[in-house]
This record gives structure tokens, C-alpha cells and sequence, in this order.
């Protein structure tokens, strides 16, 4: 028995020594380090530079030599991920191999990427118009409320301009310049299939892309020639923004992301104003201490501009949920923003959701696309005059009245008081401060976008499908304005009669109903393809607003008495339906040809001009799959771009801010208020013919365009270039005619021609591509030159032009003109002498006509607001788990006319100080100038407003698997608006005001915190 056991011990000893001795071999020959050596080359036998070798699950990793050569250290039983832009990644055991040749072929779906089009989508090599797509993971990394401010400079040809910080403040987009004088200017913005309504709305609601919460976007499209946008026909004359949003996915499981950031928004100058001591000594300097002046200045010191100004703070919160119920993908998504802004008493407060649902049925046959975004705004506006006053007021007196009582005028805040110490100056200055305490200006918006789509595939012909699309645009809008009673505001409206002040409210419904159908039969023969599409649209558009005065005082009413108005209300619709259809034919992969054709009805215009026809033709060579580039590999995409196509435009301007929906009609309006007749006492407002013109057609642009699209190194490099010329003829535009011949001396009708012709470039850099450190670089630049080659259909010497833009100062002072070869907007000025120390000498203008007078015969037009040149550049840079972004744009050309200066240099007259008595701060450059009058029309004034802007500058850190259930968590820093470089003497040279400045709310300097989080 003893024997027995120790035998078994010896046994089982000797198995665990082998057993150990085993399992140190094995872990020997895994952790055994061998030096692997071999080559990479693509399907062309063609070497691959600069390819990725990583050993998978470590850092360990090199690239391919010139030749596609590689050698690197590694586990001898490890594997090796081999990987290079726009090739699929291989992944290869080593097995105790010391040589490794690999092939890597083309990512078969990075070049068939579909991109959105008109009624359909198209594989992005098939693509033959001018179409810029955007992908959601190269958008802006600011703070972004509005869809609109992921495009700033994102896109070649594409101008994006926010009007000033205010929150959800609205913006201009143009895309390759305007094509209209008084019509819409306006891109169509289409969002998820929905032609959307941009046309005038309530204050909050202004910006259509703020309808659409910016963390749903999943991409944006952009057609820019005419055959590309051909297939809209009606108001695509501007161009397309085609709005794709996130979905979810067929068998994925639910996933949770969630967005977070809060922000601090501080402003970032001031206007260049006289302090409270440099005033006073300014005054004294003028017009001495014994003056009416000096005896105006109070014996404080107040920065007006610091007391209006605030640091704001900001948050904004989206949530969103993706996945599939069994056999129905969703995506739902909640999101909240509340931003303040630097301007006391500016606010929004917005919330959004969104529910996609796109579900396939009879064995895919039939795919259905479910769609409802909904969103509530309440707004707050500050009333941006303060901003001007601000400027204006009276630097040494303070901002609450000392000594006051209560009932006293002004509530509190200090106002300017006639000799006798007691009576406002009802025309003064009101107190900036006040003005933003006592003013509200609210409105409350509810907006949804929605529709649901079917596309189905005939069982019996798989290549014939037929679509249908029923969407909607719905808002209904609530905006008041009131004036608190015996506020300083009220006294200098002369809404002071307590208990009324100013109260007066607006509503506005607006209903957009579409209905889309066609039928697409797609096909391929050997090396032919076909893709016939035909259809048929309807839109209708209803507007509905109302004015009301419940508290209004009636000033013709009988002292002490009130008049309670009834308000009132215009309903106005009109309708559009169109025929379209489209053809592509592709040979052999390299011969493209595209053919599309829309006829547009309107009831904008009469019977005999409501239809227009619309043509479109593009051709496409891609001279990459051609016999002679197959044996080389520089050039890894190559295509060329031929276009001709006419798009239309009937998007008529407002008139007295009601919509312009029978321009052809004989009309009549209220008229406007004193313009009554009294019938005894009763008074009788009267109605008052409208100037109209029967004949009033279609304005049709027509496009020019070839383009290049590039790449380099296995799309390495990409890009492409565009040049274009366009032309607009019969411009709906609003002319002065002979009196007599209407009933206005001013008529909307068919005049002038105008032209914008430019080149573009877009360029994508992948400059490394490492498993652990990536850059990709963005470059795009664009120019665009407008010129009015035509303005009347008769010859008239003695014609001007279009005289517009209004300005503060003097009585109708306009310093804007659209002139005949000229561009439009064009500043209309004297052109100003200076001395020779470059200093402007008051009232010195060239005679430009020599007749020994200066009038308005020697007013010249005198550069323009629109840029030359405009650029964007952005950089996305990561390392391991860290990521570095910024986004830098610039505008070269553009010119604004700085209307701040223009009425705050001169000291003499009225001008500083009024008859009243009170005076008014002067800017700094005062004392340069040394203008005593007023010189509004010099062109001095016209300033070059050239710049370059960073519009932010982004850092984070990606933490993975941190937690069960959370696979990855982002924290980053972003600084919005840094800085910005220009020579422009004003607050901002960048403002959406047709180039002139007043009163501009200035854009902030942000400083964010963001966390992104995916379950």
C-alpha cells in the first residue's frame, strides 16, 4: 500500500512538472518576439505609400515605405491590421511567419457613397452636377443653436452670415452670390423630403434651419448649379440645402446618446465711445466751461456700454434613442437649450423633439420613412436700440435718478429733464438700461415639420418603384411687445398715460402642404445603365396674421379719453404644382449624361404667364477609368463636370409686411393711419389702390458650370474645383415709373438683368492616417463676381438706379444703390478729399462732374458690401484617445459703411447737443476727424471690412468602456469666436445688415464645456 501511494505521488509529480513545463512553452512561443517584414500593394499591383501596419490590440504599429515595404516587431502569434484610406482593412495571424505580402482592394462602399439629391439619391461617382455633401462628423464643434451654424464655412461657394450674437438670431445664406434685386435671395431648404417655408415669420422663427435640432443632423447636401437644382424648378434659382437626419438601424439593439454643453458668453470689445473724463474735457475744449454744453454734464462717471452688457451663462441638452422594434428601426430624440444672451434681458429657451421611424415590409418591397419634428421657442428680445444709445448716452450722468420719489417719471432710471427740473424730454435719449428693463418683447413659436413617405418596388418589375411623399410645414406664432407705464421708454415713445403704455401684439399661422409622387425605373444592360424618373407635385402655402392694440391710447381721441382697437387680421395663399422628370444614362462606368426638365405652375401670376418650363442638362466623363490611367497611381479619382440648366423664381418680396400672393391683381389696402375721412365725428378709414401689373412673369436664372472632381493617393488628397457663370434676366424688381401711369409711383414688375460668375475649390486632406494619430485637413475658397448688366427695358440717361439703404442720421439719408455695372448693394457716396496727413477735410468732395457745385449729381458708386473672396479652413487632429479641432474662416473684399462713426464724430449743431438740452457721447475718433457737421454720405465712412475670423478652437478626451452599459463618454473644451483679425474701425466687421452697421449686436466670446455620452 505504501509503495502503491508513492508511485502515485511519482505520477502525479511528474505530470504537474509537465504540465508546467507545457504551459511555459506555450507562454514562451506567445510572448516570442519576431521581426516581421513584408509589402503592401493595392489591386493595380501599384505599392501602397504610407499605409498603416498595427499590431491589433497593442500600439505597436509602422507605415509602408515608398515602395509599400514594411517591417516592424511582433508576437509570433499576433495579428496584423493592415489599413489605408479608401481601401477595406485586412486583418492577417502571423502564425511565426517572418514575410507578409498583402493586397488591399478599394472600399467598394466608400466609393459608392449615395448622396441625397432631388427626389432620389445617386452614388457619389455617378454624381454629375455641382453638389457639395457634408457628413455630421466633419460639422462644427461650437456651440451651434441652429442648423445653420454647423455650414459656416463649410462649403465652397456658400456664404453663411448670422445677424449679430442675439440668441437664435437669424441668418443669410447665399449660395453663390444673390440672383435677385427685390425677390428672394434665399437657398430652398428641403429637410428630410420637406420643401420647407423660409418666407417672412415671427421674430424667433426667422432662421428655418432653427427648426431642426443640430445633433439630429446626420448630413447636409448641397446642390449649387442648375443641374443639380434643376429638378426643384420653382425658388431653387439660389440654390438647395437638402437636410438628411439621423436613423436608426434594422437589428441594432437600442443605444442612448446623450449631448451636453454649458457655455459662458462674454463680449469681446466695445464701441470706441468718449469716457466720462475725456468727455468732459472734450466739451470743455470745444465750447468751454461757460457754454450751454458744459452746463449739461452731470458729475458721475457711467460706461453705458458695461451697464447694458452682461456675462451670460448658457446651457443646451439633447438626448436621443436609436435602434429597432423588431422590424421597425427608430430614432427618438428630446433636446433643450436655454441661452442667454451678452445683451440684458435677451433670451431663448427652446425644446425639440424628433421621431423617425423607417420600417420595410413584403420582403422589402416596400420602404416607408416616417418623419415629425416638433419645436417650442420662447424668446425674449432685447431691444437693440439700446446698443446705440448706449453710444449716444451721456457718459457723466448716472443711470438712476438721484433723489427719486415714487411717481416721479422714469421709474426710477434716470431721464433727461427740461429747465424747470420736473418735465421729461419727451424726444430725449431714453436710458439704455431702462430701455432693456421696461421693453418686452416676447414671443412664444410652435413649429412641426413632418411627413410620410412610401416606396415600393413592383413585385412583377423589382427595377420599377413607385413614391409617394405627403409632408407639412405648420407654425403658429404669438409675438407682444409692452412698454411699462411711466418708464422712461414710455416718455420718449409718448406712450407715458399711465395705465397704458405701449402693448400690441402679433399672431401668425402658417400651413405648407405637399404631396409628391413619381415613378423610377432604374436598369442595367452590360455596360449600360438607365435611371428614368417622372413625377408630379403640389404645394400649398397659407399665411394667416393678426395685429391687435388692446391698450393702445388713440391720439386723436379726446385728452383723457382711450380708444380700445380692434386690430387686424390678412389671410393670404397661394399654390404651386409642377411636373418633373429626370434621366440618367451611365456607359461603361465612365460616359454620364443627365437630362431633367420641370414645368412649375404658380398662382402668384396670371394665367397666361403662370407656367415655366425649366430645362436642365449635365455631362460627366470619368477620365479615371480610362485604358491609359490604369497604369499609374497618382491620380486615384478623376472627373470631369459639364452643366447647362434654368431655374426659376416667384418668391415675391412682402408689401407693409403682408405677403405678395397676387401681384397681378387689381387690390385695394387700408390706408395707413391719418389718411381718414371724417363723417361728422365719426371717422372713416379709407381704401386705397395698389399699383399692380398683369403681365408680372417668372424671373429666370440660367447656369454655366464645369467642374473637376480630384483625387490623389487612393483619395488620399480629394477635392474639386468649379467654375461657373449665371444669369439672371427679367429681375422681378421694384422700379420708379412716370406719375399717372398707376396707381403708385413705384412697381413690381419684369426689368434688369444681373450676372454673378466665379470659381470654386473644395480640397480634403487625410495628411496622417496612423491607428494612433489621425489629421484630416479642410480647405475650401471661393470667388464670385456680381454685376447688373441691365436695369429698365428703355434707354434712360438720367436713371440712377435702385436708391435703398436707410441709415440713422439726417432725413433720408440712403447710401445703398443697385446701379447699371455695378454690383448690387454698391455704396452710393461723395467721394471724400483728405488732407496730406490722410486726415478727411469736412465737406471736401470730388466734383465729379465739374460743373463747380457739389449735389447729388457728384454721388458715385463706391465699392460694395459683398466679399471678393471667402474661405474656410478646418482641422480635425486626434491622438490615441484626444482629439484637437478648430474651424478658421475669412471674407477679402467685402466693404460696410460704418454708420456708428458716420453720426457719433460730429461735435457741432444739434448733433451733440440738441435744442432740449440734453447732450450726446461722442466716439473717440472725434478728435481725429475734427467734423463740427455731419458728413453721413462720405465715403470715408465706407471702410474695408475684410477679415479673418476663428470660429472656434476644440479639445477633448474620448474615455471607452469606462462603465457597464457606457461604451464611450467625450469631454471637451471648445472656445467659440476667439478672435477675429481685420482693419475694419467698427465693433464687428462681420453683420447681416446689407453693409451697414448700426446698432449691431455684437457676437460673443464663448467658453464651453461639453460631455457627449453613448449607452
Amino acid at each position: 500500500m505504501e509503495r502503491k501511494s508513492k508511485n502515485r505521488c511519482t505520477k502525479m509529480f511528474l505530470m504537474i512538472l509537465l504540465g508546467i513545463f507545457t504551459l511555459s512553452t506555450s507562454m514562451y512561443a506567445q510572448d516570442r518576439t519576431i521581426t516581421v517584414k513584408g509589402n503592401v500593394k493595392d489591386n493595380n499591383n501599384e505599392p501602397i505609400i504610407s499605409g498603416s501596419v498595427v499590431v491589433k490590440g497593442t500600439t505597436t504599429g509602422t507605415v509602408t515605405d515608398l515602395d509599400g515595404n514594411f517591417e516592424l516587431k511582433a508576437p509570433s502569434n499576433g495579428t496584423l491590421v493592415f489599413s489605408y484610406v479608401g481601401f477595406t482593412t485586412q486583418e492577417i495571424s502571423i502564425d511565426g511567419k517572418t514575410t507578409i505580402d498583402v493586397i488591399l482592394s478599394e472600399d467598394a462602399e466608400l466609393l459608392q457613397e449615395v448622396v441625397v439629391i432631388g427626389y432620389g439619391s445617386v452614388k457619389k461617382e455617378d454624381l454629375t452636377g455641382a453638389v457639395t455633401t457634408i457628413s455630421a462628423n466633419s460639422l462644427a464643434k461650437g456651440m451651434a443653436t441652429s442648423a445653420s451654424d454647423l455650414l459656416v464655412g463649410k462649403a465652397p461657394g456658400v456664404s453663411v452670415i448670422s445677424d449679430g450674437g442675439a440668441p437664435g438670431a437669424s441668418t443669410t445664406i447665399r449660395i453663390r452670390g444673390g440672383s435677385s434685386m427685390s425677390a428672394s435671395n434665399d437657398p430652398l431648404i428641403v429637410i428630410d423630403g420637406v420643401p420647407v417655408d423660409n418666407s417672412t415669420g415671427i421674430k424667433g422663427m426667422a432662421n428655418p434651419l432653427s427648426t431642426i435640432n443640430p445633433n439630429d443632423i446626420e448630413n447636409f447636401t448641397v446642390l449649387k448649379d442648375a443641374s443639380a437644382t434643376a429638378i426643384y424648378g420653382s425658388r431653387a434659382s439660389n440654390g438647395v440645402i437638402i437636410i438628411t437626419t439621423k436613423k436608426g438601424a434594422l437589428g441594432s439593439k437600442a443605444k442612448v446618446n446623450y449631448s451636453g454643453t454649458f457655455s459662458v458668453s462674454t463680449k469681446t470689445g466695445t464701441v470706441d465711445v468718449m469716457g466720462a473724463d475725456e468727455f468732459r474735457q472734450f466739451v470743455n475744449d470745444m465750447y468751454g466751461t461757460e457754454s450751454d454744453q458744459y452746463k449739461a454734464l452731470g458729475d458721475v462717471k457711467t460706461n453705458w456700454q458695461d451697464e447694458i452688457f452682461r456675462t451670460s451663462f448658457s446651457t443646451d441638452h439633447n438626448i436621443g434613442v436609436s435602434g429597432a422594434a423588431g422590424i421597425v428601426p427608430y430614432r427618438v430624440s428630446l433636446g433643450y437649450t436655454n441661452e442667454n444672451g451678452i445683451l440684458k434681458t435677451s433670451n431663448l429657451e427652446r425644446w425639440t423633439g424628433a421621431i423617425n421611424l423607417n420600417p420595410k415590409f413584403f420582403n422589402n418591397m416596400l420602404s416607408v420613412q416616417f418623419n415629425v419634428k416638433g419645436i417650442y421657442n420662447l424668446n425674449r428680445f432685447a431691444d437693440t436700440g439700446a446698443i446705440g444709445a448706449a453710444t449716444e448716452f451721456n457718459p457723466t450722468q448716472p443711470v438712476y435718478m438721484p433723489n427719486y420719489k415714487a411717481g416721479d417719471p422714469g421709474n426710477g432710471y434716470y431721464l433727461s429733464l427740461k429747465a424747470d427740473g420736473k418735465t421729461p424730454i419727451d424726444i430725449g435719449l431714453s436710458n439704455p438700461v431702462d430701455a432693456l428693463e421696461s421693453k418686452h418683447n416676447t414671443s412664444r413659436v410652435k413649429r412641426s415639420i413632418g411627413n410620410m413617405q412610401f416606396d415600393y418596388k413592383f413585385h412583377f418589375l423589382p427595377d420599377l418603384r413607385a413614391n409617394l411623399n405627403l409632408g407639412y410645414d405648420y407654425s403658429n406664432s404669438l409675438e407682444w411687445k409692452n412698454i411699462d407705464d411711466n418708464s422712461v421708454q414710455s416718455w420718449v415713445t409718448g406712450k407715458f398715460k399711465s395705465g397704458f403704455g405701449e402693448n400690441e401684439t402679433y399672431s401668425q399661422v402658417k400651413k405648407n402642404y405637399l404631396m409628391d409622387f413619381y415613378l423610377n425605373y432604374v436598369k442595367e444592360l452590360n455596360k449600360h445603365r438607365i435611371d428614368v424618373m417622372g413625377g408630379y407635385s403640389w404645394q400649398k402655402f397659407y399665411r394667416y396674421d393678426s395685429t391687435g392694440y388692446p391698450y393702445s391710447l388713440d391720439m386723436q381721441a379726446k385728452k383723457g379719453e382711450t380708444y380700445y382697437a380692434t386690430g387686424k387680421s390678412y389671410a393670404s395663399e397661394n399654390y404651386l404644382i409642377s411636373f418633373f422628370g429626370r434621366v440618367n444614362y451611365t456607359f461603361d462606368s465612365r460616359y454620364l449624361l443627365t437630362f431633367t426638365l420641370r414645368d412649375d405652375g404658380s398662382s402668384r401670376f396670371a394665367k397666361g404667364n403662370r407656367w415655366g418650363l425649366f430645362p436642365s442638362a449635365a455631362l460627366a466623363w470619368r477620365i479615371s477609368e480610362e485604358g491609359f490611367m490604369k497604369n499609374q497611381n497618382l491620380m486615384s479619382d478623376l472627373k470631369l463636370r459639364l452643366g447647362y440648366g434654368v431655374t426659376g423664381q416667384q418668391n415675391l418680396p412682402d408689401i407693409d409686411g403682408k405677403p405678395n400672393n397676387y401681384p397681378y391683381m387689381a387690390k385695394y389696402l387700408y390706408s395707413k393711419g391719418g389718411a381718414n375721412y371724417y363723417w361728422g365725428d365719426e371717422r372713416i378709414q379709407l381704401l386705397r389702390p395698389s399699383a399692380y401689373d398683369r403681365d408680372l412673369k417668372w424671373e429666370e436664372t440660367t447656369t454655366y458650370n464645369a467642374g473637376l472632381d480630384f483625387g490623389f493617393l487612393g483619395n488620399r488628397i480629394s477635392g474639386n474645383v468649379d467654375v461657373y457663370y449665371r444669369k439672371t434676366k427679367d429681375l422681378i424688381n421694384n422700379i420708379f415709373i412716370a406719375a399717372g401711369t398707376n396707381f403708385s409711383n413705384q412697381l413690381l414688375t419684369n426689368q434688369g438683368e444681373l450676372t454673378n460668375k466665379g470659381v470654386e475649390l473644395n480640397i480634403t486632406g487625410h495628411v496622417i492616417e496612423t491607428k494612433d494619430l489621425n489629421w484630416t485637413l479642410g480647405y475650401n475658397i471661393s470667388y464670385n463676381k456680381n454685376k447688373i448688366t441691365k436695369m429698365l427695358d428703355f434707354d434712360n440717361p438720367n436713371y440712377k438706379g435702385i436708391i435703398h439703404g436707410g441709415i440713422t442720421g439726417g432725413t433720408g439719408n440712403n447710401v445703398l444703390i443697385h446701379a447699371l455695372n455695378n454690383s448690387y448693394n454698391s455704396f452710393y457716396v461723395y467721394e471724400q478729399i483728405y488732407n496730406a496727413d490722410g486726415r478727411p477735410i469736412e465737406g471736401a468732395y470730388v466734383d465729379q462732374n465739374k460743373d463747380g457745385v457739389i449735389d447729388t449729381e457728384d454721388l458715385i458708386t463706391y465699392k460694395k458690401s459683398a466679399p471678393d473672396v471667402f474661405m474656410g479652413l478646418s482641422s480635425q487632429l486626434t491622438y490615441k484617445n484626444w482629439d484637437f479641432n478648430f474651424a478658421l474662416r475669412a471674407s477679402i473684399g467685402n466693404y460696410a459703411y460704418n454708420n456708428v462713426q458716420s453720426n457719433r464724430e460730429a461735435y457741432g449743431g444739434s448733433s451733440m447737443l440738441d435744442p432740449t438740452g440734453f447732450l450726446k457721447n461722442r466716439v473717440s475718433s472725434a478728435r481725429y476727424t475734427d467734423f463740427k457737421n455731419p458728413q453721413y454720405l462720405s465715403s470715408y465712412y465706407v471702410q474695408d471690412a475684410s477679415f479673418v475670423r476663428m470660429d472656434n478652437i476644440s479639445i477633448g478626451y474620448t474615455f471607452l468602456n469606462i462603465a457597464k452599459g457606457l461604451s464611450s463618454m467625450r469631454v471637451y473644451g471648445t472656445v467659440q469666436n476667439p478672435f477675429v483679425i481685420t482693419k475694419y474701425k467698427g465693433l464687428d466687421p462681420e453683420f447681416n445688415n446689407e453693409g451697414i452697421d448700426n446698432n449691431i449686436y455684437p457676437r460673443p466670446r464663448i467658453f464651453m464645456l461639453g460631455l457627449n455620452m453613448n449607452f
